[in-house]
Order: structure tokens, then C-alpha cells, then sequence
């Protein structure tokens, strides 16, 4: 009986000793960096971008999550308000971090919203969209949250994550400014591109088959748009009007490209494309990437070069 005892002891000293050996490894690896959340994927790359091997980078929402219905687990709520940098967009979708940011608990060392990093536009209703069921006149003003789809606009925010990054950890700043100055770069040639294919093109018009976040990419480059639902639309079908018109949009203008965005199902698209014979492509917001993407190092750079391949064909 003792002998079984002494067993049961050692066993569980055995097991308790891997459980530390494997929490102090997992310690060491992000010993003295940042920890830096984001709520989207967006500028979570960003951050890596700029972060590098100095900050431990991690994004709430899982990836293939749809953005506007996420919620907090608890867990995350604790993570949130022991980081040193949170991230978040600001805008309606994001109601919920102002009940975590308002409360008497612990909070973030510094806190950054991308809608305070830039010059934001109010979110409108276009000719032929289909509008939300419960709007109700008298609402106060929404503003666009989608402010990263414009270049621009990413080069801004990604400095002004470094200089969060720089003022949590000035050691490392001259390797902060290095790593934006390249990335920025890179931003550049991005933008560049995309409005020399703009500029070149035949059409300046573009339809999409489903919500429409961008905005922003389409003031930067002065491109005119239609499409089923507004941004951030709760709706998934269409009035028969907006299909109506759409089709009959896309037969007066000629337009070879008809959009859907990720993990649409692009039926809307479709029924748009069908009896025109356009194409259906998808053009990607970045809000959010699936498991494969994120495991194979898909970055807003290189979504928004797909981007640029749709959009050349889209515009000729």
C-alpha cells in the first residue's frame, strides 16, 4: 500500500515537473517581448511587419471567422487587458470593446484604433443597394470602418503602430523604423501600381454581386461602383430591384467583371453574372484569411496583389 502511495506521489511530481518544464519553455520564447492583440487581420500583419521578431503578435479573430459577427470569450477579455498594445478598428462592429476599455479592470499599456489613424468618410447608400430592413431615420452619423482597403491608408497606420511599438520599447526603436521604412516602401509600389492600372484603363467602374467595404480603395483611385448591399450590411438578400438593376448596369456599361468577396458563396454575383456574361471574381477586403492562408503566409500585401490581377481584368 505504501509503495503504491509513493508511486501515485512520484507520478504526479513527474507530471507536474513536464507541465512547468513546459511552461517555462513556452515563457522563454516570449520573454521580454510585447504583446501586441489585434482584433483583425489587417493590422495584425502590420504589426508583424513592423514588430518582427520583438513582439509576440496574436489575432482575435480565428481565422475564416466572419468579422462583424465576432464576440469575446473571457479568455479573451483577460488577454486584452494584460497586453501591452490593442488594436482594434473603432467603428460600429467594434461596440464591444468600449465595455472593456470603459471598465474599472485592468487595460491595455496603450490602445490604438484604426479609425482614429486616418481621415474617415460616412458610410452611404449608393444608387441600386439594398438597404438594411431596421434602418431607421435619425440615426446618428455611421462612418466607414473599412479604412486599411486604401494603401494610403495602410502606410499611415502602419506608422502609427510603430510609434506605439517604439514608445513600449524604445531599445528596438531603430530596428522599428527600419522594418517601416521597408514595408512602407513596399506599400508604395503596391499603391503606384494600382493607379497606373487605373489610370491606363478603359472603364473607372466596378460592380460587386455582395457587401461593398471598399470605400476607401475606390475614393483613393477614383473609381465609381455599384453593388447589392453597403459595407457592413447585415442583409444576405438582395430586393429584386437591386438584382434588376444591377444586371441592367452591368449590359449598359459593358462590364466584364462582376465581384463577390471572401467567403462569400457568390450566389448573388452569379445571378448577376449569369445574363450578362460577365465573370465573377472575388476581390478581397482583408478583414479576415482561412486556416490554409494564414499556415502558407498570406499577407495584406500579397491579398491585395490578387486584388490588383481582378482588377486589371475588371477594367479592361
Amino acid at each position: 500500500m505504501i509503495k503504491r502511495i509513493i508511486s501515485i506521489v512520484l507520478a504526479g511530481i513527474i507530471a507536474l515537473s513536464v507541465l512547468c518544464a513546459c511552461k517555462s519553455e513556452d515563457d522563454n520564447k516570449t520573454e521580454g517581448k510585447l504583446k501586441i492583440i489585434t482584433t483583425i487581420f489587417p493590422p495584425y500583419d502590420f504589426a508583424r511587419q513592423v514588430g518582427a521578431e520583438y513582439a509576440d503578435i496574436s489575432m482575435l479573430l480565428k481565422p475564416g471567422m466572419e468579422s462583424h459577427s465576432f464576440e469575446p470569450s473571457p479568455k479573451d477579455i483577460v488577454n486584452i487587458q494584460s497586453c501591452d498594445l490593442f488594436i482594434y478598428v473603432g467603428g460600429e462592429s467594434d461596440e464591444w470593446v468600449k465595455t472593456i476599455l470603459e471598465s474599472d479592470d485592468k487595460k491595455p499599456k496603450k490602445i490604438l484604433a484604426l479609425m482614429d489613424c486616418v481621415d474617415t468618410v460616412e458610410e452611404t447608400t449608393v444608387e441600386g443597394m439594398t438597404e438594411e430592413k431596421d434602418e431607421d431615420e435619425g440615426e446618428e452619423t455611421e462612418y466607414d470602418e473599412h479604412v486599411w482597403t486604401s494603401p494610403k491608408n495602410a502606410i499611415t497606420i502602419t506608422k502609427k503602430i510603430s510609434e506605439a511599438l517604439s514608445e513600449l520599447d524604445p531599445g528596438h526603436k531603430k530596428q522599428f523604423d527600419e522594418n517601416t521604412r521597408q514595408y512602407c516602401a513596399q506599400l508604395t509600389q503596391l499603391d503606384n501600381e494600382i493607379r497606373k492600372t487605373v489610370e491606363s484603363s478603359k472603364t473607372k467602374l466596378l460592380v460587386f454581386g455582395d457587401r461593398f467595404p471598399f470605400r476607401y480603395f475606390t475614393d483613393e483611385y477614383g473609381l465609381g461602383y455599384f453593388a447589392a448591399f453597403p459595407g457592413c450590411s447585415a442583409e444576405t438578400e438582395p430586393s429584386a430591384a437591386t438584382i434588376s438593376f444591377l444586371i441592367d448596369k452591368v449590359k449598359e456599361k459593358k462590364i466584364p467583371v462582376v465581384f463577390k468577396i471572401e467567403f462569400s458563396n457568390g450566389k448573388v454575383a452569379q445571378t448577376i453574372a449569369e445574363p450578362t456574361g460577365a465573370k465573377v471574381l472575388e476581390f478581397h477586403s482583408c478583414h479576415n484569411i482561412d486556416a490554409d492562408s494564414m499556415k502558407n503566409g498570406e499577407t495584406y500585401i500579397s491579398l491585395m496583389k490578387k486584388n490588383l490581377k481582378n482588377l486589371k481584368e475588371a477594367l479592361s
